[in-house]
């Protein structure tokens, strides 16, 4: 198999991560339960992840990074523990459901909500944040990274919206983290959320959250958390406060690895080998007869993925028969993007996604390109 679908998981992953699993599955105990060397190792590999996981954001410290299943919890926990009826929330038309489905859950308790139109490339305008901002708004959340389109969002810029008129901000880096760099405090970002699964190159059911120092959110979830064991509330004190129960003690350790991966590799040679490949992929097919490609591709800086429609197929007989013909796995449907593909006006075909990871090849790509080519003319 030819696997294109990392944007919604990178399956191939370094031989570090897959044997920092297997050696974690036979020595690991449970981190904060114990005084054994098991319980201790735990605590020491899952504090090291912080830590890489702080350096990579630059965090204030490793304290601001809480784990969590995926990105999906990460939101739910950001985007309700900031909102109550009355307040207002921007965000934008390039957003996940997992961002979508908590706001729309508010708006019915009261939160007043406000979506920024994307174009027909899937680009919002700054200008359009700025001028929905009321006296009420108290969040703005929105993605790094379409998971559809590959465009970028420039939160650096929002940020500086969100910090100078007072507003929480938000951020989905989903499609970024471990691809392109993040800087919280530069860019003014008060709460990070990611996932460990896709170009963190770790396990699934990984991810985390990053809050900035000085803000409290309230948790999702309360129990165990190994300390604090007579109070009847759940602890307050990041990242504990958002830490309730076992933590992935053997997915940390496998994402752990996959940061020290990134590292020893570079990011940057990683995002270019990976752009390299989506460029390759995107000018083979970008003029082939019956290829509609959405996204703006005016811009080098972007994810490496790639949605395309041929003709009037159903996104989803086209991605069968990539797969069953040509053996390349791709994701067609509505990628959990139900905003984006009514901008590109998509929502009834849907699109085929081609994500690329740097562990794809130059003649894997090539493939991909003649199997287009042969579907068009079919």
């Amino acid at each position: 198999m030819i696997y294109m679908d990392n944007a919604a998981t990178t399956m191939q992953k370094p031989k570090e991560v897959i044997n920092a699993v297997v050696e974690a599955m036979t020595s690991l105990g449970n981190a904060g339960r114990g005084a054994g060397e098991a319980a201790l190792g735990a605590a020491r590999i899952i504090y090291e992840t912080r830590e890489r996981l702080a350096e990579l954001f630059h965090a204030e410290g490793p304290k601001q990074i809480a784990f969590t299943p995926n990105s999906t919890e990460s939101l739910n926990i950001a985007i309700k523990g900031s909102l109550n009826p009355g307040d207002h929330v921007i965000t934008t038309m390039l957003e996940h459901n997992s961002v979508l489905r908590p706001i729309y859950a508010l708006k019915e308790q009261g939160v007043e909500v406000t979506i920024i139109r994307a174009d027909k490339k899937g680009n919002i305008r700054l200008e359009d944040v700025e001028e929905e901002i009321r006296a009420n708004t108290k969040v703005i959340v929105c993605t790094h990274g379409s998971n559809l389109t590959g465009n970028l969002v420039p939160v650096e810029k929002i940020g500086e919206t969100a910090k100078r008129h007072g507003i929480r901000f938000i951020v989905d880096a989903s499609q970024t983290a471990g691809v392109y760099p993040i800087d919280v405090q530069a860019a003014h970002i008060d709460i990070l959320c990611f996932t460990g699964h896709k170009s963190l190159l770790g396990p699934q059911g990984t991810g985390g959250i990053y809050v900035r120092e000085g803000i409290i959110l309230p948790p999702l979830k309360s129990g165990g958390s190994g300390v604090d064991t007579y109070n009847p509330n759940h602890p307050s004190q990041m990242p504990t406060a958002l830490e309730a129960g076992t933590l992935n003690g053997h997915g940390i350790a496998g994402l752990n690895a996959a940061l020290a991966y990134i590292k020893k590799t570079g990011m940057e040679n990683i995002r270019e080998r990976e752009l390299h490949l989506m460029w390759k992929f995107y000018n083979g097919v970008k003029e082939i007869p019956g290829v509609k490609i959405y996204g703006d591709f005016d811009t080098k800086k972007r994810c490496p993925i790639v949605a395309l429609n041929i003709r009037d197929y159903d996104s989803s007989e086209v991605s069968d028969e990539l797969l069953v013909t040509y053996g390349i796995s791709t994701r067609p449907g509505a990628h959990c993007a139900p905003l984006m593909h009514r901008a590109l006006g998509t929502v009834e075909q849907g699109a085929v996604r081609f994500s690329f990871s740097h562990f794809n090849t130059e003649e894997e790509v090539g493939t991909a390109v003649k199997a287009i080519e042969e579907l068009a003319v079919e």
